[in-house]
């Protein structure tokens, strides 16, 4: 009677989603010395491999990501023939760059690094309507989140001493432009799109809906 085998005991898989199965078929591959019915066998193998996705079958290159990682899970060791490259291990194995994540820690945190971006953008913009416009937009859009961070009022004169002081004096909302959005107004575009706390008749009936289902 044979022992027990343990997968803890066993060689570690090296894409677990294919199975312990696809593995030993791929070493039977290695192991083949006839260079005919290796290639037979790794055709087989790559049918295999795409019948356990079928839902991926009309994806492109999806033969060419099978025949990828059929040559992964053979350690790159195995002479057959395929209607791709081959993977480079080395490419494999390089590491990747570090992302451009922001390492600013702005003091007026509530506004986002985008708003800091936008603004830094419009700083170099020439002075036109255009200009003008944006400046009034990200100044709404500041607004809009201070009310988000507050949830209550916040005066104009609050937010454009922010734009002020993010810009380093170089944007200033137009007289023409003044006053900006009304904060009521802010505030029932969030609600209507889902994105505030619902108010009590909200509630109430959704509580109601409930109780009719069950």
């Amino acid at each position: 009677m044979e022992t027990l085998q343990y997968n803890t005991e066993r060689k570690q898989l090296i894409i677990p989603e294919y199975g312990r199965h696809i593995h030993l078929m791929i070493e039977q591959a290695k192991a083949e010395n006839n260079p005919e019915e290796r290639n037979k066998m790794a055709k087989a193998i790559i049918g295999v491999m795409g019948n356990l996705s079928p839902h991926l079958r009309d994806v492109p290159d999806f033969q060419h990501k099978l025949w990828d990682q059929f040559f992964i899970m053979s350690g790159f060791d195995i002479d057959v023939e395929s209607p791709y490259e081959k993977p480079q291990e080395e490419v494999l194995a390089m590491k990747p760059g570090k992302l451009p994540y922001p390492q600013n820690y702005p003091k007026y945190r509530f506004y986002g690094n985008n708003i800091k971006r936008m603004i830094d953008i419009a700083c170099e913009w020439e002075e036109n309507e255009m200009k003008d416009v944006l400046v009034f937009t990200i100044a709404n859009h500041m607004k809009k989140n201070f009310l988000s961070w507050n949830k209550d009022t916040v005066d104009d004169a609050v937010i454009l001493a922010h734009l002020d002081e993010l810009s380093n004096g170089k944007l200033k909302v137009s007289a023409e432009q003044l006053p900006l959005t009304e904060s009521s107004d802010l505030l029932r575009f969030k609600f209507k799109n889902g994105n505030g706390p619902k108010s009590n008749n909200y509630k109430k009936q959704y509580k109601k809906n409930i109780r009719k289902r069950y």
